[in-house]
Order: structure tokens, then sequence, then C-alpha cells
């Protein structure tokens, strides 16, 4: 029995469910037992003898070494005939031995810390001689790599140089191949959106990426030099017409692009040849132009250049900037990359957040006593950080651009689908803006009209109001807004989609009552919190298996599509945050509208009116 409890096999089967420290003092237990008849025998050890255990865990050890998934042991299937009994693999039931918590293999725990360490070594130098990210390291596929070197065992040999750039990259290739492959039962069931991403690489070719989203995710279908027909709009639409071929013209629901005049003229003529598809532009690229007209205006034009000489000045002069970085709060300030649509408002609102500093660095000796400080730039840059009404325009101009920059924050990201939420974004943004003004027209409308010449002209679709009745969290929230227009746009996609579809329209409305009176699987008290931590289509797929909908699968098209990002190449149009050194999540939120006294009630921040008079 202590031989079974330690897993020492000859004599009796080895225990799997024992305890590693029962394991352990069993086999101390046999080592005693052991010495003591030794002992009695009045014979020694030598270097030539080894006790029994000691003996067993070394072949223990090689066995295990030796082992591989496919010698695995088998067992006969229970149960009927006996003569169409058959051997069938027990497949794995445990964890990985590389996931936490999982049991450790009987020869890692005879490695002490220092093998262990040598071995980390040995991948960080790697890591550090091919300049490797360290953040390489939170890639899924090292672990894995990793596994499979260990459980290959002493002697593997890397591949080569040759065998990576070729046969590898193309075993790999199919790998990836299978994958898109898999997407398309997905593309069948509940629709995709194909964006385009258009770029222009170093030797200034027009390069376009196609992708497709859909519920599994999102997937890289193919580059196109379109160099010598990125000006021709019906060239554009030729080169679309055969992805969405290749896809199936069924299956396509949704084509985002960027709005430059060529594609805003290929996207019509895409939505004419295929009725059942809906063209948009990018959604974070319409919101980077409204932040772009916005910070056009005159009164922020001049806040910036104000904010700008501050950066600039502190950053030209390693002398102030170490000073500050001293500092406990201190964080960098946010600066202008090649694109300014954003950047801007991202600098201003960095800015603010450093006031207390700045005013600390102006006032110091460290400061007023330096050659720099009392130079002409070093006065300027005093009187501006001194300045309470400079400050005042900030927050105010935050206040403003607050809301736009999270919904350009959501929609920018790849993480998730954007549609049924930018048309509850834009509304928010809008409402925020007259709040701020006290509903004052002449105050507010400046601002509301950029807002929505780019929104009607542009950005505004019927998928876009259709998914923000159709996304239960917008759908179901106290703050939801009825209006004529939403249910206009929501008849008009029906509409289409029934006679697209060969669908009964009569249907397809009585789903939509069910969805609006919260009726069947609707009602159920579990909807609504749903409704904020699922995605829209895996809500409404949920609640539509459970009875809540009906055939027309009304529910899947809108809130499943991709709002963005994807990215123009004419002039002005390159939206890539991503190319500064910056990231949204490094800037803090500021306060919004309702809430400013509360998060700021001992800081000195002004109130909202007061700002806006200052503007």
């Amino acid at each position: 029995m202590k031989k079974h409890l330690a897993k020492i096999g000859g004599d009796i089967k080895k225990c799997s469910k024992v305890p590693y420290d029962v394991e352990k003092q069993m086999e101390g237990l046999l080592k005693e037992i052991q010495k003591s008849k030794t002992s009695k025998r009045k014979v020694s050890f030598n270097e030539e003898g080894t006790d029994e255990c000691e003996d067993a865990i070394d072949e223990a050890i090689a066995q295990e070494e030796q082992q591989t998934p496919s010698q695995l042991p088998t067992k006969e299937v229970v149960g009927g005939d006996p003569k169409k009994k058959a051997k069938t693999i027990i497949l794995p039931m445990f964890a990985l031995r590389t996931t936490p918590g999982s049991q450790r293999s009987l020869k890692s725990m005879f490695h002490n810390k220092e093998a262990l360490h040598e071995v980390d070594k040995r991948v960080a130098r790697w890591l550090l001689d091919c300049r490797i990210p360290f953040n390489a390291v939170m890639s899924p596929f090292f672990q894995d790599m990793l596994d499979g070197v260990a459980g290959y065992g002493p002697g593997y040999i890397g591949p080569s140089y040759d065998s990576l750039r070729v046969n590898l990259l193309a075993d790999l290739k199919r790998e990836c191949q299978m994958v898109v492959d898999s997407y398309r039962s997905a593309w069948k069931e509940t629709g995709c959106t194909l964006m385009a991403d258009g770029w222009t690489d170093q030797r200034q070719r027009t390069l376009i990426n196609f992708l497709v989203y859909c519920s599994k995710g999102l997937c890289f279908v193919k580059s196109v030099d379109a160099s010598s027909i990125v000006k021709n709009a019906s060239s554009l639409c030729d080169l679309f017409s055969e992805v969405i071929e290749w896809i199936g013209p069924d299956n396509v629901v949704h084509v985002v692009t960027d709005n430059a005049a060529n594609y805003v003229a290929a996207g019509r003529l895409i939505s004419k040849k295929f009725e059942n598809i809906h063209w948009s532009p990018c959604a974070a690229h319409c919101l980077n132009l409204i932040l772009k007209d916005i910070s056009s205006m005159p009164h922020i034009s001049s806040l910036a250049t104000r904010a700008s000489k501050i950066t600039v000045f502190v950053y030209n002069h390693t002398v102030f900037l170490s000073w500050l970085r001293q500092k406990d709060n201190w964080k960098e300030v946010v600066r202008l990359g090649p694109t300014r649509f954003a950047t801007v408002f991202l600098r201003l609102m960095s800015i603010f957040e450093r006031k207390s500093e700045l005013q600390q660095l102006v006032v110091d000796t460290h400061f007023t006593g330096h050659k720099l400080g009392r130079s002409a730039n070093g006065r300027a840059v005093s009187a501006i950080i001194l300045d309470n009404k400079f400050w005042d325009d900030c927050f105010a101009v935050c206040q403003i651009v607050s809301p736009l920059i999270k919904l350009l924050r959501f929609v920018d990201a790849d993480d998730k689908p954007s549609l049924g939420i930018v048309y509850e974004g834009m509304l928010r943004s809008e409402n925020g803006i007259k709040e701020m003004f006290k509903h004052r027209k002449s105050a507010y409308q400046p601002y509301t009209e950029i807002i929505n010449s780019r929104w009607d002209k542009h950005l505004k679709k019927n998928l876009h109001t259709a998914a923000y009745f159709l996304n239960p969290d917008c759908f179901f929230s106290e703050n939801y807004r009825e209006s004529p227009d939403v249910m206009r746009a929501l008849l008009d996609l029906v509409t289409l989609h029934c006679k697209v579809n060969n669908l009964d329209s009569v249907e397809a409305m009585k789903e939509i009552h069910l969805y609006r009176d919260r009726k069947e699987s609707f009602d159920r008290p579990e909807a609504v919190p749903a409704a904020k931590k699922l995605q829209p289509d895996e809500i409404d797929a949920d609640l539509d298996q459970g009875g809540g909908g009906g055939s027309t699968s009304i529910f899947y098209a809108a809130p499943l599509a991709f709002s963005g990002p994807s990215s123009g190449n004419e002039g002005d149009e390159i939206n890539e945050l991503d190319s500064m050194d910056i990231g949204f999540e490094d800037v803090p939120d500021v306060p919004t509208v309702g809430c400013v006294n509360k998060e700021h009630p001992a800081s000195g921040t002004p109130d909202s009116s007061e700002s806006i008079e200052h503007l």
C-alpha cells in the first residue's frame, strides 16, 4: 500500500489521486524501512548499491520522459455486445502542467531554483540579442512553443532559416486559411462586414487591405495594389465586387471605407449593384474630421497654440523637465503626432491634468532664478500657466469634446463591434454640449452644426439608426430616446431585408413587437443584465433560440456589423492614431457634464457655466 501511494510501480498499480504531500511521506517511510532492514543485516551502503525506492523513482522518471500523448493508456468500451468491444483512447482530462495550479512533473520536482534561473536567462538572452519586445512573451503561442520543446526532450534542434521561410511558412499559411474557411459558416449564418483599409507605403504605392468581421472575429482576406485604380470610382467598385463575390453577396451586410470622394462614389455604386449591402464611411474617420473642424475654430486654435508654447518650452529645456519628472504624480504631457485631429484635445486634457505641477514649477526659485525662466519665452510661458482664464478655457473645451473622444476611443478599438453604439454616442455628444451651454442656441449652435454637418452628410445611415434600436443595451436603457427617424430607418431596413431574402414582412414586424414590448424570452429578468455584458448579436441569438425571435433573423443583422477602423490615404484624411507613441489609455478621463463639482470639489476647477462665459 505504501508503494501504491508513493507511485512506485512493479508490485502494485500507481495511485493517480494521491496528494503530493502524502506521496512524499510514503516515499520517506519506504526509505526508512529499507534503512532499518539493511542495518539489521549489518550491510553498509556503498556506491555500488542504492535502495529500491530510488531505483523505482529513477525508473519512473525515465518512463515519464519517454511517454508521449500517443502512448496514453487504453480501456475497453463498457456495455454492449462483447464481440463489438473496441479499444478507445482515453482523452487527456487534466490541464497542462504549465497552467497555474496544475500538478508538476516528477522530474521537475528535483530541479532547483538555480537551474530554473539559468533557463530563464537563456530565454532572456535570446530575446535581447534579437531585439524582440518583451511583450512578445504575452503571446499565447510563447508557452505553447516552450511546451513543445520540453515535450520533445534533450537534443531538439530548432528549425533552420530556410525551413522557416519556406516550408514552415507555407504550413502556417495553410493553417490560417483553414481558420478563415471555418469562418465561412458564420458569414452565412449571421452575415459579415467587409472593411477596406487604404494606406500608402514608403514607395508611394496605394495599397488596400480587405478585412472581414463576423461574430467569430476579424480576419484578413487579401491586399491589393490599387495605385492605378484608386482615383477611379468604377474601378474601385469592380475591385470591391470581386471580393464580395468571393465572400458571397448574400453573406455581406455592410461595407466600410473611409469617406474620401472616390470611396464614397464607389460605395454608392456597390449599394446599387448589391441591393442587400449597406455602405457607410468609417466612424472613427468621421469623428476625427469632426474634431479637426472643432479644432479649427479661432478661439480653440488660439488656445491650442498657447498650450503648445508650454509643451515646447518645457520639453526643450531638460533643466525644467527633470524638475517636473521628480514629482510623484507627474506624467508625460501628450504631444502632437503625425496626425493632428484628436491629439489637439488630448494635449489640452493632458496639460489640464498637470496644472498643479506646472504652476508649482513657474513659482519655484528653480524657475524664477534661472536665466531661461527670466527670458522672454520663459516669462510668456509663466504668464500662460498663471492665467486662470487659460485653465478655465482648457477645462471647458475638454468638457465639450470629452464625449466625442470617448466615442472615438470605442469605435477605434478592434475588440468589439461598435455599430450599435455610434448613434447613441452622437446623441450623447450633442446633448452634452447643449446642456453645458444651458441650451442657449447662440452658444452651442457653432459646435452642433459641425457635428450635424459631418453626421448627416457622411456618417448617418439607416444601419446606424436601426442598430441603435436593436442594441438591447441602448433600447432597454432608461435613456433611450424614441424618435420617428429610428422607427423609419428600422422599417426601411426590415422591408429591404425581407424583400431581398424572400421573407414575410408581417412576421418580421411581429418579431419587432416582441422585442419592443419585451415579451416571451425578452421579458426574462436576466435579459437586461446580459445586455450590459454581452455583445448584441450574442444576446439576440440567445433570446431568439429561447423563443424571442422567429425566422427572419433580423435581430442578427445590424448590431453585428463593425464600424471601424478603416483609414484613408488622401491628404488630411489619413487616420492612424496608433502611429503616435501614445494611446488613449494614457490620457485621463475628463469629467463630463453633470459630474463636474463631484469630481473636482476642491481642486480649483471652475464651474462649467463660468468656463463657457470665458470662451
